[in-house]
Parts: structure tokens; C-alpha cells; sequence
């Protein structure tokens, strides 16, 4: 039986998803995270095979969550499965520790496809990205993304920036002082070239880390 860790920020999308996979054989959803950050903590517990991993989350986004848990668990096998398709995207989550990379506008099929390629050990590219992999691996992919510069912690205070969170309730959500938050913040701003709130709020919404407001 392979074991999945479900990991989506919408309630409605992660109901689908293990309705549609706990009509197949072979395969049981164990659990259910809404941001990254609760995907990692609920791993010793619930012992899964895959997690499928959305990347834009609250908190702890899906490819800061997969470079984490692919770290503290290599056992454990990610699949990121989004509505982003880019090159930046796809080459950010194999770097980050991805064993897939899918996109929610696949078939069932392909879902349970990926599931059990990922639990044999393989890798599972979506067959319209899988291209992006070859022509980084042959050298030809272009330079390292924005976002690539930033340090772990850096990508974080970025998203929570995005969100709209102050600078005190960044420091008290990730258990640091506002100073060293505040400092966090200068550093990202010059490797960025970004000198405002607006800025960093733009790229967060290209990169994928935050949605788009309403």
C-alpha cells in the first residue's frame, strides 16, 4: 500500500484529490496538511511513501517544504503538484528535492501514474515540462531565477512580506527578533534590487509563492 500526504491549501482540492485516489487500488491518503509547514510535522507521525506538494501556500510555501523535507526525510518521495508550469518553477522544485513534478491539469491517469513512478524510487515529469529538465541538464536552461539568490530563510520572510504580515508578527511567527527579521529583509532587498514592499510583493506573485489578490 503506498501511503500519501496530501499538501494544498485549498479544502476543496485536497477533497478531490483523495476522493479521486481512494478509488484506487493500492494507494491511501494518510493525511491531509494545509501549508507546508504542517506537511513536515505530520511526516514521523503518519509515515508516508509520497507527499503530493502544492507549491503556493501560507507560512511555508511547497518548494521552501520540499527542500525541508527532503532534507530531514529522504525517504520520503515528493511529488509538487501545481497550477504553475514555468521553467522556473519546475527546475526550483527538482532542485529543491522533488522526485515529480505534475500539474493539476492532468488526467487521473497521469496522478496515479506519477504516485506509483515516484514510490518505485523513479522520477515523474509532467511530459509537457519534462523538456525544461533535459535542456538544464544539457546547459542550455537560463540563468538561475530571482528567487534562486535567496537564502532558505530569505524566500520565507519573502512570502510572509507578501502576505501582508508586520515585521513583529514575522519575528514572533518564525521565533526571531524583529531586528534580526528587519536585517533578514535588507539583505533579500539588495540581492533583489528591490527597494519597497510593492516589489517584493510583485515578484512573490510572479514566482508563484502568493496568489494573485482577488
Amino acid at each position: 500500500m503506498i501511503r500519501v500526504l496530501l499538501a494544498d491549501d485549498h479544502v476543496l482540492v485536497r477533497a478531490g484529490v483523495r476522493a479521486l485516489l481512494e478509488r484506487i487500488p493500492g494507494i491511501e491518503v494518510v493525511a491531509e496538511a494545509g501549508d507546508g509547514a504542517e506537511a513536515r510535522q505530520l511526516i514521523p507521525h503518519h509515515r508516508p511513501h509520497v507527499v503530493l506538494m502544492d507549491i503556493t501556500m501560507p507560512g511555508l510555501n511547497g518548494l521552501d517544504a520540499t527542500a525541508r523535507i527532503a532534507k530531514e526525510f529522504p525517504h520520503v518521495r515528493i511529488i509538487v503538484f501545481s497550477m504553475h508550469g514555468t521553467k522556473q518553477h519546475v527546475l526550483g522544485a527538482i532542485r529543491a528535492g522533488a522526485a515529480g513534478y505534475l500539474l493539476k491539469e492532468a488526467h487521473p491517469e497521469e496522478l496515479e501514474a506519477a504516485i506509483r513512478t515516484v514510490a518505485r524510487g523513479e522520477t515523474y515529469l509532467a511530459s509537457r515540462i519534462a523538456g525544461y529538465v533535459v535542456e538544464d541538464v544539457r546547459g542550455k536552461a537560463a540563468t538561475p531565477g530571482e528567487l534562486e539568490r535567496l537564502t532558505s530563510r530569505q524566500r520565507e520572510i519573502l512570502q510572509l512580506i507578501a502576505e501582508g504580515r508586520s515585521t513583529k508578527q514575522i519575528a514572533e511567527r518564525l521565533g526571531i527578533g524583529v531586528r534580526t527579521v528587519e536585517t533578514h529583509r535588507a539583505e533579500l532587498m539588495e540581492r533583489l534590487d528591490i527597494h519597497d514592499v510593492a516589489g517584493l510583493v510583485r515578484l512573490a506573485i510572479t514566482a508563484g509563492l502568493v496568489p494573485p489578490a482577488p
